[in-house]
């Protein structure tokens, strides 16, 4: 009887235990089927991602373009000076007049001859014999033999027009770089003339001016060796005060500067990519600027002409992984190139004039571009 009774129970056992493996296996299956499931769905998204990042890699390279310039240094000479506009005047000027009730005996000279210091000018009936007080030229005869005159009449001007001065407003600003005896170059543009010379004076006690002061100084210059200079002709005196000469030479407009404040260019490697190059720059006139380091005469270098205006937000993130980079090939005709004419380095850079204006130009006689005081 226990016999069956144990038979009995070790079967139901079995019956019990096979009962249970029929739930765990529809777990397991259950369990596979969601695995299969996030990964059938984790396929999905990773595919939506992938095309969503591939668009966004298409659209970036197809917008974000980078265009740049091309710039060649060259050879020249580049001056960073002021400059100051003023008119030429007599230095030596006198008219001679009666001195007393007379009449015109003799007349010795003829207008436009020279004379020096003692020549016999004219001589009256009361005896007097006028006389040049310094070497001229006679500029006007007012009478003539025979004439008649009466006490302080003018009778004859003798001028010297080999030595002329001119006399220039320096502002408050720039009067700390100008002294007496500084050399300077006096340019009268109508004439086609320069003159080297140097500041003879500076009145520091009178000055003009309001809200900025602005004192005289005057520039003697010796007009012997030219013809057709005039009183009252503008013009311009130009004060160096930094020069460099035969050195490589490079438009400013091909500069990049760095956060802190260095400068740099482009230059195309072997590959066609643009690379980034420091370089150490001196003398500047505000157009061109003298390269000391990281650039050679005869050598192009780039710029960053312009960005697509679709280039912002990620596109600007991701700039330097998607850019369509071209270049402005540079254009024989250098007229057409470099923001206007390409000067002729060759003989320095040509030369201008100015009024009443300070700044920089380049060599040669050239004068001041940007308005000072």
């Amino acid at each position: 009887m226990s016999e069956t009774m144990e038979i009995r129970a070790t079967g139901n056992t079995e019956a019990t235990k096979a009962v249970e493996r029929k739930p765990e296996k529809k777990k397991k299956k259950g369990r596979k089927r969601r695995i299969l499931k996030r990964i059938i769905w984790t396929i999905i998204i990773l595919a939506i991602l992938g095309v969503i990042g591939w668009s966004v890699y298409s659209k970036l390279r197809a917008d974000y373009k980078i265009t740049y310039d091309p710039y060649t240094a060259t050879t020249g000479s580049i001056s960073n000076s002021l400059s100051f506009s003023g008119s030429m005047q007599l230095i030596d000027s006198e008219t001679y007049t009666a001195p007393a009730d007379a009449k015109v005996r003799e007349i010795y000279v003829t207008a436009g001859q020279k004379v020096t210091d003692g020549t016999r000018l004219m001589r009256l009936s009361t005896g007097d014999t006028i006389e040049a007080g310094f070497d001229g030229t006679v500029s006007a005869i007012n009478v003539e033999k025979g004439d008649e005159v009466k006490a302080e009449t003018s009778l004859i001007t003798v001028a010297d027009f080999d030595h002329m001065r001119v006399s220039v407003r320096v502002g408050e600003s720039n009067i700390s770089s100008v002294s007496v005896g500084q050399a300077c170059k006096v340019t009268v543009s109508s004439a086609g003339a320069s003159f080297d010379s140097t500041i003879g004076n500076i009145n520091y006690v009178d000055y003009t001016g309001n809200n900025v002061a602005y004192y005289t100084t005057t520039v003697d210059v010796d007009t012997s060796e030219t013809e057709n200079i005039w009183p009252g002709m503008q013009a311009t005196v130009t004060v160096t005060m930094d020069e460099a000469q035969d050195v490589t030479v490079l438009k400013v407009d091909a500069l990049s500067t760095a956060r802190d404040n260095t400068a740099y260019v482009y230059k195309e490697n072997a590959s066609g990519e643009m690379e980034e190059v420091k370089v150490t720059v001196g003398v500047s006139n505000g157009n061109y600027i003298e390269i000391k380091d990281g650039v050679t005469s005869g050598e192009t270098v780039y710029k960053i002409a312009e960005k697509e205006e679709e280039a912002t937000g990620l596109a600007a993130l991701f700039s330097g992984m998607f850019t369509n980079q071209q270049v402005n090939r540079q254009n024989r005709n250098w007229r057409n190139q470099n923001g206007g004419n390409m000067p002729d380095f060759n003989g320095g850079f040509p030369g201008g004039s100015g009024s009443g204006e300070s700044g920089s130009r380049p060599s040669n006689g050239g004068s001041g571009g940007s308005r000072g005081n």
